[in-house]
């Protein structure tokens, strides 16, 4: 059965391409401690504060380029760094987190397309480590409680908007900025 038979080229190609870069992000210490039932509340504040110092200059970028996406992208509802805030709120340390300085291209929109994989992707594992943490008994869960109910549907919406936007042209280009986020996502999240 051929990728498209199965699922539309891009999403194929996205999956299969990243996964080497998407399970050496899993691998991070707070997954690791995530796995192994032995996460802290600290743990968990310190790896939101990596994610907001990379997930609000990505942000950024996709407002300053809103105009090239239309309203069935529900952009306004995809920005979540807000949330790791309120979670932030909860802590010791409620100051804001450090940005982080070096984000993989983002000049265009396949560039974008390509990060918006990686995110929008995040919020499907973010439910599984929501319940995790309710477990644990730490509270800093709204970011990772991602669009609650509607997580799934955004997750499917998306796909399929990626698929009809993304032009043979742009696949490539979709691909690898898709590589360059998982990369330095996990750089920074792997920094102290």
């Amino acid at each position: 059965m051929s990728a498209t038979a199965e699922q539309p080229a891009i999403l194929s190609r996205l999956r299969v391409e990243t996964r080497p870069y998407h399970d050496a992000l899993e691998q991070n210490t707070f997954n690791q401690e995530l796995t192994a039932g032995t996460v802290s509340q600290a743990a968990t504040a310190h790896f939101l504060r990596r994610m907001y110092g990379f997930l609000q200059p990505y942000e950024t970028q996709l407002r300053a380029h809103a105009a090239a996406f239309g309203p069935e992208w529900q952009l306004d509802q995809r920005y979540r760094a807000h949330l790791i805030l309120e979670d932030m709120a909860q802590t010791n340390n409620p100051s804001e987190p450090v940005l982080c300085p070096t984000l993989p291209p983002l000049h265009t929109r396949a560039q974008l397309l390509g990060a918006m994989y990686v995110l929008e992707g995040s919020t499907l594992g973010g439910q599984v480590i929501q319940r995790q943490l309710a477990k644990a008994d730490i509270p800093l869960q709204a970011y990772f409680t991602g669009y609650a109910e509607r997580t799934g549907l955004m997750w499917k919406s998306f796909c399929q908007l990626l698929t009809a936007a993304a032009t043979a042209e742009e696949q490539t280009e979709i691909v690898q900025s898709a590589v360059l986020t998982f990369q330095h996502l996990h750089a920074w999240i792997s920094q102290p």
